[in-house]
């Protein structure tokens, strides 16, 4: 079995259609920046656009996404933000969207404490999975995948200390644009796809035991 992920698509659907295996996925996975600060229009273009190859979306918002894209997502049965879903048996998704703040002003962000409270409460939903795949739209700090074009790193100490506390299967995130690779928390694999126009995405295989990811670009 396996799973399609990207993010930070921002309304770019131009790539979906000619991601490889995306229609025999058991699911996508969309990890946030759905839109570029849209509504109902935006979302749902993208939504129907992933839909037509694979309609099994798991999606959550980024912080470039408003509430209006939750809640699209949340009517659908499609939201992952905050909740622990099955993928298989024994494999399980936890997902946690936004982002803390940036120095754009981005309408979906949050303090620092919020996000790792939200991490902690929602991996006690994972609890009863035996491996956990991690979609967290802000990478963990000083990281190959949380750095600025200029060698700045952005990201989250405190999705940093969840996965070396949590140490899931998996961590897909997104973000920093730039900083698209792979990298390892721990025992942990992460990695940031990028941006969807740049044709990046992640193959995640299940073969009922194991849980392996590889970055991928169109």
């Amino acid at each position: 079995m396996h799973f399609i992920a990207f993010g930070d698509v921002h309304e770019s659907i131009g790539p979906i259609p000619d991601i490889p295996g995306l229609a025999e996925a058991g699911g996508v996975i969309i990890t946030g920046d759905i839109t570029n600060r849209g509504g109902f229009a935006a979302v749902d273009r993208v939504y129907r656009a992933v839909a037509a190859v694979n309609p099994r979306i798991l999606a959550q918002p980024g912080n470039m996404d408003t509430e209006t894209v939750q809640t699209y997502l949340a009517e659908r049965d499609a939201d992952i933000h905050l909740k622990a879903r099955e993928l298989a048996p024994g494999l399980g998704l936890m997902g946690v969207g936004l982002s803390t703040p940036t120095p754009f002003g981005t309408p979906s962000e949050v303090p620092e404490a919020t996000l790792v409270r939200w991490l902690d409460e929602t991996h006690r939903l994972a609890e009863p999975f035996d491996h956990l795949i991690c979609a967290i739209h802000e990478p963990p700090a000083n990281t190959a995948l949380d750095r600025l074009g200029n060698g700045r790193h952005v990201g989250s100490p405190g999705v940093r200390a969840f996965i070396e506390r949590g140490r899931p299967a998996l961590v897909v995130t997104g973000h920093i644009h730039e900083a698209t690779g792979t990298d390892r928390v721990g025992d942990t694999p992460v990695v940031n796809p990028g941006m969807l126009a740049g044709g990046g995405y992640v193959r995640i295989d299940y073969d009922g035991q194991t849980v392996t990811a590889e970055l991928k670009g169109l």
